[in-house]
């Protein structure tokens, strides 16, 4: 009798462990490839032409212009298309992928952002920041390539600036996706009052004037290139890892992410 029970303990637990683990498949999927009804379409025009890989029909239209290539100040990569936090010398690297119209991602941030920086700063492990901009051809509006010019204007001032004005930006997340609340440059500028110090002449003037527009292109052209499906994305020393608790937008809590960065860190 007593090996009967527990062999329907042990199988309870394993019907527990796949209703999870399915319950965090279909989070991933809706947070990567299906934020909102009108990506679904993005997605079946690129398995159908090859769009979303190349960024041609899913990025929107581009507002660069013919303003010249200017790379933002402390990014790295071909053409500053990545933006890092933290030390160089820090043992693990943590990669992230964001679209900065992305609830899902502004779940990850505000969950897991704070970690990231404490534990940048503490030099555990270096950041590097990558973007999409795939939500604008998406669903209709301009708010996550002039959010992107924003940040790139951000980071032109100082890491920690963009740190924090990337923190402000999803704490302030419409709720809706299909609000393109970030495509007022107003809007961009009226936010970044909440970070001491970022208003200079120089950040109002590139908001403005969509200074960094080119090097938003080349951002989100890296994103196709680099293979990725959707955003959020997380790898922990190029290990994708899932922090999307299946809880809605919600991330996992900081703890079990620490968790996940001590398993695959190098020993």
């Amino acid at each position: 009798m007593a090996s009967i029970k527990k062999s329907g303990r042990r199988e309870a637990r394993e019907r527990l462990l796949a209703r999870r683990e399915a319950e965090s498949r279909r989070a991933r999927l809706r947070g990567r490839l299906l934020v909102g009804g009108a990506l679904a379409a993005v997605v079946a025009l690129a398995v159908g032409a090859g769009a979303y890989a190349s960024g041609s029909a899913a990025s929107g239209g581009s507002e660069a212009g013919d303003k010249p290539f200017l790379r933002p100040a402390h990014t790295s990569g071909e053409d500053g298309v990545v933006v890092p936090y933290g030390k160089d010398g820090a043992k693990d690297l943590v990669s992230v992928w964001l679209d900065p119209r992305c609830p899902f991602c502004a779940g990850v941030e505000t969950g897991l952002g704070p970690t990231l920086k404490e534990q940048a700063d503490a030099g555990n492990y270096r950041v590097e920041y990558h973007f999409a901009t795939f939500l604008d051809g998406g669903l209709g509006g301009k708010g996550s390539k002039r959010a992107l010019n924003a940040l790139g204007a951000a980071v032109n001032e100082s890491p920690a600036k963009f740190m924090d004005y990337l923190r402000v930006l999803y704490e302030n997340h419409p709720a809706d996706e299909n609000d393109d609340r970030f495509g007022s440059t107003a809007t961009l500028l009226d936010l970044a009052d909440q970070v001491p110090g970022l208003r200079t002449p120089a950040f109002n003037k590139a908001v403005k004037e969509m200074t960094y527009m080119p090097w938003v292109d080349k951002v989100s052209q890296a994103f196709y290139e680099g293979g990725k499906k959707g955003t959020p994305v997380v790898e922990v020393n190029g290990r994708e890892v899932n922090v999307l608790s299946g809880k809605g937008i919600d991330s996992i809590a900081p703890d079990a992410f620490r968790e996940l960065v001590a398993r695959h860190g190098k020993r």
